[in-house]
């Protein structure tokens, strides 16, 4: 075993009190749930409140901040939740003319109203693209777990299907098969410079139309299968797959697709510019890249913008296109020999930091408008973020249930970094009361505007305990394809 597990292992010393712990972690989940409409239907963003005079949101239910929630009452078997989340979801999907199929980024029942935010009321008043997306996907989860097909075929969810499609999908000025998002519209919702196609929002929309055509098809061989759907069916399954060959194709850089990007012409115009299709100059990759990547390692860059790739590495967006797919699986094992070989900076003291590296000095304060909250190595810009873990570790679980026999020595070094991280986290979490983020080049602080208590935080500590403890095989469910077993 290599060295730096070795020391790893030293400092992450396994606690005796983990079933306590656990315990009381799903006691702190069970009191994030709150009733919309006579109904249990998901959970505040965080549990202590904001005071009466801050005009805050913690105690709205995020789409977002929902999807860990949704998928471990899944494993819980506590269907009627999850219906409800994505009923009342539906309910308020936008129909206006200029945000007609979205679905909002937060919801609250106040005197029995229900009032949404589709990102009127956000600071920066951003729409949040990945809220819409998550829908789909959660939906198709919800459908395979509980079995409940009458549901995905209902017309009210093939409606809100078409809407969130005719969204999406539809004639533009850019050519290429991504959706094009403004600063802050996913996850990283203050000004991070991640505007045009970030890594994040494009694997959401691979996922989406994955999860829309499963969905689709549930109805294409019933009486109310009709020529649209087919029409709509054929359009989504080239989009993805469009989509997926372009990803795979300018985002996923390794070592020999660097030395080969760095050596391409430029300028170059007319019919024949495939070489160097967005005029990246050399000059613009990183130093820090070299190392990085070693020989072996890879992963998605966070952005392609003609002249300007971002070659930030973002957790969650490499996370989901491992769990979602999107990569082959020879990448999904590339990109863990990644994290593996810069473990002292993903990991570190609180798995996970959500991008790297942060950007500080000048460039802070040029693109994030001197954002005092994206400080660099902070929130967003650097920061760490416990609730990312699940979704690393589940694509790695996932990896191994499916793709059993390949490279065993890798896959152990995987298993073990997980643990790792897991015990991290249980010796860590409770003491520091469920922050929602830490700061510091090592994660060892909480979060300089940190929540406490954040239900995220709780939830994915809960699935990691889940999927390593309880009952593994259940990582299974995250894999899009249909489940034979259930007859879909």
């Amino acid at each position: 075993m290599p060295e730096r597990f070795s020391e790893q292992s030293q400092r992450f010393r396994p606690s005796s009190k983990e079933d306590q712990i656990v315990d009381k972690a799903r006691e702190h989940f069970e009191r994030t749930l709150v009733m919309i409409q006579g109904e249990l239907a998901g959970s505040v963003a965080a549990l202590e409140h904001p005071r009466d005079d801050e005009a805050l949101n913690y105690g709205e239910i995020f789409l977002r901040d929902n999807v860990p929630v949704m998928i471990y009452l899944l494993l819980e078997g506590r269907f009627s939740i999850v219906r409800q989340f994505l009923s009342v979801s539906l309910d308020l999907q936008s129909t206006t003319i200029q945000t007609r199929g979205v679905f909002p980024t937060s919801f609250v029942e106040e005197q029995g109203t229900l009032i949404a935010d589709y990102g009127q009321r956000s600071i920066g008043r951003i729409t949040s693209v990945d809220a819409s997306l998550w829908w789909p996907v959660l939906c198709w989860i919800y459908v395979k777990r509980s079995g409940d097909k009458e549901f995905g075929r209902s017309q009210r969810v093939q409606r809100g299907l078409q809407l969130l499609l005719d969204l999406v999908l539809h004639p533009s000025f850019e050519g290429t098969p991504v959706l094009f998002v403004p600063d802050c519209a996913f996850m990283i919702d203050r000004p991070m410079d991640v505007w045009g196609a970030p890594l994040e929002v494009e694997v959401l929309l691979f996922a989406a139309l994955r999860s829309c055509i499963e969905l689709m098809e549930l109805c294409q061989h019933s009486q109310n299968s009709s020529v649209l759907l087919e029409q709509r069916l054929k359009l989504s399954r080239q989009w993805m797959h469009d989509l997926r060959q372009y990803l795979l194709k300018h985002y996923w850089v390794t070592s020999k697709t660097m030395q080969v990007l760095r050596r391409r012409p430029t300028e170059q115009y007319g019919d024949n510019q495939y070489q160097n299709e967005f005029n990246v100059q050399p000059q613009v990759i990183p130093d820090w890249l070299q190392d990085w990547l070693e020989n072996r390692g890879g992963y998605l860059i966070g952005n392609m913008r003609t002249g300007r790739p971002d070659f930030r590495f973002y957790s969650l967006g490499n996370s989901l296109a491992c769990m979602f797919g999107l990569l082959t699986a020879p990448q999904q094992r590339a990109l863990f020999r990644l994290v593996l070989h810069n473990r002292e900076h993903l990991m570190a003291q609180m798995p996970m930091r959500i991008c790297h590296p942060p950007m500080d000095s000048v460039e802070w304060q040029n693109k994030t408008g001197s954002d005092p909250k994206n400080w660099p190595w902070s929130y967003h810009n650097g920061g760490h973020w416990p609730s990312l873990l699940w979704y690393f570790g589940a694509s790695t679980l996932l990896h191994e249930r499916l793709h059993p026999n390949a490279d065993a020595l890798l896959m152990g070094q995987m298993r073990t970094l997980i643990e790792e991280c897991y015990w991290s986290q249980l010796n860590q979490l409770p003491r520091q009361q469920w922050a929602e983020y830490f700061d510091g080049p090592t994660g060892t602080w909480v979060g300089q505007q940190s929540r406490t208590y954040q239900t995220w935080t709780i939830v994915g500590f809960l699935l990691m305990h889940h999927f390593l403890r309880v009952k593994p095989d259940d990582v299974l469910m995250l894999h899009l394809d249909a489940d034979l077993n259930l007859g879909l």
